[in-house]
């Protein structure tokens, strides 16, 4: 009987829980913004994990220098990582920035957008009615 899911999914599924373990309650680093851990992504020898993240509350610059630390930092969390999972090998850490959320945000507001103008057509027209 073949798993439901393999083993880099297994992994990478941990990874994430332990990871945003390790930036909320053991990396004390005043740089860095309120991080979010999106998704990790294993490779099937489980040698790169990437991890992919959002930073809350900060500009285009803010969150290049929040991915910019977390790499410079991947050596550290990596040895946090280590003591915290039972692997023989740890993945090596590079952390992306995952720009869905803002692309969400801006399809809704664009989407707001379009709305608005209806629906002011859409008062007026109902003006133009003589009431019964």
């Amino acid at each position: 009987m073949a798993r439901e899911f393999g083993r880099n999914v297994r992994v990478s599924s941990q990874m994430q829980k332990e990871l945003s373990l390790i930036l909320q309650r053991d990396i004390d680093d005043p740089r860095l913004g309120f991080i979010t851990i999106n998704e990790v992504v294993v490779t099937k020898d489980l040698a790169v994990a990437k991890v992919y993240i959002t930073v809350l509350n900060v500009d285009e610059q803010g969150k290049r220098a929040n991915v910019k630390l977390l790499n410079e930092l991947a050596p550290v969390i990596r040895h946090q990582l280590a003591k915290r999972m039972r692997l023989r090998h740890i993945s090596e850490l590079r952390f992306y920035y995952d720009d869905s959320f803002d692309t969400g945000m801006r399809v809704a507001e664009i989407l707001s957008d379009l709305k608005k103008p209806s629906d002011s057509a859409q008062d007026k027209h109902d003006l133009d009615k003589p009431d019964p």
